[in-house]
């Protein structure tokens, strides 16, 4: 298992946390996610043998909101 933070400045409110945290919950090999708001973050722990990172990063992009590097 991994843990990995993204950081995502245009996370701002109620709706964006629910809207990546539906979106990343729902892939395969994502144990836990939760957006902090105010840190504007992005906590993922995922098994690394069935999902990469780059899947993560593209199921926030898809939501709307830039991973910044």
């Amino acid at each position: 298992m991994i843990d990995a933070t993204y950081r995502v400045p245009e996370v701002h409110c109620d709706h964006c946390k629910s809207s990546i945290e539906g979106a990343v919950g729902a892939l395969d090999g994502v144990a836990a996610v939760e957006v902090k708001i105010g840190e504007r973050q992005v906590d993922v722990s995922f098994d690394e043998s069935t999902l990469a990172g780059d899947t993560i990063i593209a199921a926030i992009e898809e939501q709307g909101y830039q991973v910044a590097e």
